[in-house]
């Protein structure tokens, strides 16, 4: 059984991450392939071809997206982006849904922005007891002027294994502290239950038993 157990296991972890990212890419791959629904169905390359490119969809959304970039980097591009928002704005709940969406997407992808660009160390849920969080933002506006002193930054605590959940804290700069991990070790670290350590520990550890 000993035997068994050992190969078993060695063969799970090759198999079951393969598994699962062929999963998650088939899935996204399937979702962006839906995207030709929106071409007529006489000039869907099923129909026009004779068979289905998987992936195909993928193909024509990144060409979409790139040229869409490239149109709105102009000044005539501009121009039509601030007409279009401008008529959303005027539509009661999508001026809401859109005007969210964009701002999120703005700080997340902006190359000088500042959110999720930080793992910290925070006491939470008491004192004592420290939880893994990513800074969100810096500019707290009126949370950190309604009380003196007020807080500085904003984190964000995701749930574990699903970081899509979790708790917003505002707190104090003297309160966090921050570590040299990425941002992706963080997420390994919290999707692992803490199992998988960022390289940077691994080594120091591994120095820590080799000068022992």
């Amino acid at each position: 059984m000993r035997f068994f157990r050992k190969y078993f296991i060695a063969g799970l972890l090759v198999w079951v991450p393969l598994g699962v990212t062929v999963l998650i890419i088939k899935l996204l791959v399937d979702m962006l392939d839906k995207v030709l629904l929106l071409v007529p169905a006489e000039y869907q390359p099923e129909v026009l071809l004779g068979f289905k490119i998987p992936g195909f969809g993928v193909v024509v959304s990144v060409v979409v997206v790139f040229v869409t970039g490239m149109i709105v980097a102009n000044l005539f591009g501009r121009q039509l982006i601030r007409l279009w928002e401008a008529m959303l704005s005027r539509i009661p709940l999508v001026k809401g849904i859109y005007s969210a969406v964009k701002q999120l997407l703005e700080t997340l992808v902006s190359p000088s922005g500042k959110s999720f660009r930080k793992v910290l160390l925070v006491e939470y849920p008491r004192p004592g007891c420290w939880s893994l969080a990513f800074q969100t933002s810096e500019e707290l506006g009126e949370v950190s002027q309604k009380k003196q002193p007020g807080p500085e930054v904003a984190v964000f605590i995701p749930t574990t294994p699903n970081p899509t959940s979790g708790f917003l804290l505002f707190l104090p700069r003297q309160d966090i502290v921050e570590l040299d991990m990425s941002v992706d070790e963080g997420l390994k670290m919290l999707l692992s239950f803490g199992m998988v350590l960022p390289e940077s520990t691994k080594q120091q550890l591994i120095d820590e038993h080799g000068a022992s």
